[in-house]
């Protein structure tokens, strides 16, 4: 809740912006209620004396927004000429592919960025976590133009930048300087890192200390968050998964470390996955998945169980990786749905909590759960319930943030 204001002498108050959401079900539920936002929180009444603006919700669900835990806007073609991509079988082939897309571009990096993240308010987020990389093919400008997008966009949505290199910290000459420049700049909330044993390292188990050691001492040096990402398979991603833990919990950063991907992870079952599960929890490390197939999909369920905190992203949106992605997180929960054979309502409503629930404890938001006290951040979207709707997709006909309308049937007010 937020403190409450201490009153100057002779200033006078502003009354509470209040808005009554009238006749919505929450989650889906067969008997309308009521959806009071004041000042941007949920309440359970009026206050005394106030004015409230009244929204029809017409027995529309209402279901939280959601967080996009990772998402690389700054280096989408959405809303661009349709660009066509060479094929690509690694990471090197990848990245060079993204510098070929980057001089291709003639829109703003920033402009680009702002119109995909706008669009993904339209489809119901309210925060996401955005990697914007950091190399010298393209210097501070993806982190200097998501800080503008950050400040266009505030009142709708909660953007966190994450500086990201993507060329590797010790593959690339001169990006472990601006990753330092980055931490430095006060424009980032978390530095990043990238396959430390693989791609960027040097034989078995490659000079992973050495991106390690960079990346946890620019966290710690600037009160940083970290996002790593890990493709790496088998005990060249496992490996150094164990030394972040040890790193995190030497560092003190619990709850402030996360790694994206984890592809070794799906990997384990049984006792090997409840053993890394556990280390994992006690060092408050989370981890993000995009749903990217059956088989490199992380095992949320079981990682929860463990208390492992476990995120959902979009990752790439039409960029030089892939033609497909759409920054539509309730299609990605649909995705997520899909690769795991959900098949159960509940099943179907975990895919919507990790969604909705999951990246918000990553990033450090408070939950949105629709009740007395959490943020008025909800959509209105026609249906029977939530799994249906998990399924089939509805348009998201009112997005609200903060209590306040920010899009309107796809189309982005704010």
């Amino acid at each position: 809740m937020p403190s409450a204001k201490r009153r100057k002498p002779g200033e006078t108050m502003a009354p509470p912006a209040v808005t009554v959401f009238r006749g919505v079900r929450p989650f889906g539920s067969p008997v309308p209620a009521d959806l009071i936002a004041v000042d941007g929180v949920l309440a359970d009444r009026v206050p005394e004396g106030t004015t409230a603006e009244v929204v029809d919700g017409g027995g529309r669900i209402a279901l939280p927004t959601l967080v996009d835990a990772h998402i690389h806007p700054d280096k989408t073609a959405w809303g661009e000429p349709w660009y066509s991509r060479r094929p690509a079988g690694g990471l090197p082939e990848y990245v060079q592919g993204d510098v070929e897309l980057y001089g291709h571009q003639r829109t703003p990096l920033a402009e680009r960025a702002a119109r995909l993240l706008s669009h993904a308010v339209t489809r119901g987020t309210r925060a996401v976590r955005a990697h914007v990389d950091v190399a010298p093919a393209y210097g501070l400008a993806g982190v200097e133009g998501l800080a503008t997008v950050r400040e266009r966009l505030e009142a709708a949505l909660d953007v966190q930048v994450v500086a990201f290199p993507q060329h590797g910290v010790r593959r690339t000459p001169g990006a472990g300087a601006l990753l330092a420049e980055a931490a430095a700049s006060g424009l980032i909330d978390a530095v990043g890192g990238i396959d430390p044993a693989g791609f960027d390292g040097v034989g078995a188990h490659g000079e992973g200390p050495a991106q390690l050691d960079q990346v946890f001492g620019l966290a710690e040096r600037h009160g940083l968050r970290l996002d790593i990402h890990l493709h790496d398979t088998g005990e060249r991603g496992l490996a150094p998964l164990r030394d972040i833990a040890a790193r995190t919990r030497a560092a003190g950063l619990q709850g402030r470390v996360v790694v994206s991907h984890a592809f070794c992870v799906p990997e384990l079952s049984g006792g090997a996955l409840a053993t890394l599960a556990e280390l994992l929890a006690g060092a408050g490390i989370g981890l993000t998945t995009v749903a990217p197939s059956a088989h490199q999909v992380l095992p949320f369920r079981e990682l929860a169980a463990h208390g492992v905190q476990v995120g959902l992203g979009s990752d790439g949106v039409r960029d030089s990786w892939s033609p497909f992605g759409n920054a539509d997180m309730l299609h990605r929960a649909h995705l997520l749905g899909w690769t795991t054979d959900a098949r159960t309502d509940a099943e179907l409503t975990d895919c919507f909590a990790l969604a909705a629930d999951g990246g918000a404890e990553l990033l450090g938001l408070p939950v949105a759960d629709l009740a007395p006290g959490s943020p008025a951040d909800f959509m209105l979207v026609s249906g029977e319930c939530l799994p249906q709707v998990v399924v089939d997709l509805p348009g998201r006909e009112l997005v609200v943030r903060a209590g306040r309308v920010v899009a309107r049937g796809g189309r982005f007010t704010d």
